[in-house]
């Protein structure tokens, strides 16, 4: 893109005003030859003096072609051309420029069609053989980013792709800067932003998933199970060859039981026996104690709430 001259059109200005005034310093009525020819003398000149000053921006590089042959690179600033022989057909930014492009309905390896969007970072490090060895470097580097993301696509499985975009993003870098290196570019980076699947196979691949977290759940609650049976193994273990600790654990139990919620505990006389929690008569007389213990607790709070 070619930049605006100002500067140029400033000088042509001063000079074909100063022209003017000469022109009209030289007038006479009798004859104006001399008048006119200042005049025209002074708007070629300043014509030419205005179409040879050109200035590029820091980031811009100018191509010089001579007689239709190369003949330099200027900018950035302030430089001078020839007229008429000279002309500048290219102006070069060497910034680093952003490219987006997809690929919409590719196959991957494994058949499935998918839309990839990207984004190419590039940089002209070669303004020469940007502007000689292809015609539009713009377009090209579109087009071959394009065509790279679609083979890396069709020699990716869909997992692979879902998963590793920094892997795809690497080798579609080196593949385009390959292929874009003649004409004097390269390419810094190449970011993936998104992959979009079909809606029939992103549902498909939801349930796949919660299926294999269902799956993950059921053999962690075995395991759990398994373990706490092993656990129940050992402590039986451990009350069998020693029946005072079966004792005191059996009548922890039935104490905290009936501490929390209820007054009356039904125990089979065959659990009771083997507890070796006594006869019937000392479970019921443990019982009422228990209870008649609650209740006098319950009705010392309610004495002091009404002594306050």
């Amino acid at each position: 893109m070619k930049s605006k001259n100002i500067f140029g059109g400033f000088i042509f200005v001063v000079l074909f005003g100063l022209g003017l005034v000469g022109a009209y310093v030289v007038d006479n009525p009798a004859d104006r030859t001399a008048s006119i020819i200042i005049g025209v003398g002074s708007f070629l000149l300043a014509l030419l003096v205005s179409s040879s000053i050109k200035i590029a921006d820091p980031w811009d590089r100018s191509v010089v072609l001579r007689l239709g042959h190369f003949h330099s690179l200027r900018g950035p600033g302030l430089f001078f051309i020839v007229p008429i022989l000279d002309t500048i057909p290219y102006w070069i930014d060497t910034r680093v420029i952003t490219t987006a492009f997809k690929a919409e309905k590719t196959l991957t390896k494994d058949t499935v069609p998918v839309d990839v969007d990207a984004v190419l970072f590039w940089k002209v490090m070669d303004p020469k053989k940007a502007a000689l060895e292809v015609a539009d470097y713009l377009s090209a580097i579109s087009w071959a980013a394009q065509t790279a993301l679609r083979d890396v696509i069709g020699k990716t499985m869909l997992s692979d792709m879902l998963e590793g975009r920094d892997k795809i993003s690497s080798v579609l870098q080196t593949i385009i800067d390959e292929r874009t290196e003649p004409w004097g570019i390269h390419v810094n980076s190449v970011e993936v932003k998104d992959v979009l699947i079909p809606p029939a196979l992103e549902n498909a691949m939801s349930m796949q998933a919660q299926a294999e977290r269902e799956r993950q759940a059921r053999v962690i609650l075995g395991d759990s199970e398994r373990q706490v049976a092993e656990k129940f193994g050992e402590a039986a273990l451990t009350y069998a060859n020693n029946p005072v600790a079966l004792h005191l654990r059996a009548m922890n139990m039935l104490y905290e039981g009936l501490k929390q919620n209820a007054t009356i505990v039904i125990v089979p006389s065959s659990a009771v026996e083997t507890m070796g929690l006594g006869g019937m008569a000392g479970l019921t007389a443990l019982t009422m104690g228990i209870g008649q213990d609650k209740e006098n607790k319950e009705k010392g709070t309610i004495a002091r709430a009404d002594a306050e």
